[in-house]
């Protein structure tokens, strides 16, 4: 991805640096929102930052700045920059490349739950998808997730015609609530199909930017 200059993008002089001349910077995936890291800014990292498309942060331990990604090869990719209403932290969402944000290979350094290492949580339908591909991956005869996977295309393909004819009918009759229920029925069977056929719903993400664009 090339980088590009966002200077003047937000104000340098009228974010809410610490004593220590210090911001925090949240760090968010701009597909599905999972919290990736937070680390610190100062003045010239946040500078960096605007000016390469990378992320730049200082070390309060190192005392210096270290790019993100630079020895890993696991870089941040800017696409917006936003500061919260009283000017002291920053929530930056990025393309990371490698999908690996933390230095122990996680994807997220929030990983750790309870001591277990548990993915962070992402929006709605990737949270399904995930447990749909782990019910592809680990089958349970019990689960409904588990018998359409089993009937291949032919099962889910018609649960996915079917949906979407009721989905149809729902905004027909103009029912609010049964359109939200019906609609997410078809989410969930598409979200079946990706899984069955190993599409992975970041993919449809990423058209939809691109289609955005």
């Amino acid at each position: 991805m090339q980088t590009r200059s966002l200077v003047g993008s937000i104000p340098l002089d009228q974010i809410r640096y610490d004593e220590r001349g210090l911001v925090p910077a949240i760090v968010q995936d701009y597909l599905d929102g999972t919290v990736l890291m937070m680390a610190w800014m100062n003045q010239e990292s946040l500078r960096k930052t605007l000016e390469t498309g990378d992320t730049w942060f200082w070390s309060r331990s190192r005392q210096e700045f270290w790019h993100k990604g630079e020895t890993s090869g696991h870089l941040q990719h800017i696409h917006t920059i936003r500061y919260d209403c009283d000017s002291d932290a920053l929530l930056i969402t990025v393309e990371q490349v490698g999908d690996v944000a933390c230095h122990t290979g996680e994807r997220s350094c929030f990983h750790r739950l309870d001591g277990q290492v548990v993915p962070p949580p992402a929006d709605t339908l990737s949270q399904v998808e995930a447990v749909i591909c782990d019910r592809r991956d680990h089958p349970n005869p019990d689960s409904y997730t588990c018998k359409l996977l089993a009937g291949g295309d032919n099962k889910i393909l018609k649960k996915i015609g079917e949906e979407a004819a009721e989905v149809v009918m729902a905004c027909k009759d103009n029912d609010p609530d049964a359109i939200a229920s019906e609609v997410a029925d078809l989410f969930y069977h598409t979200l079946v199909a990706l899984a069955h056929h190993r599409v992975d719903l970041r993919s449809v993400y990423r058209k939809l930017q691109e289609r955005r664009r």
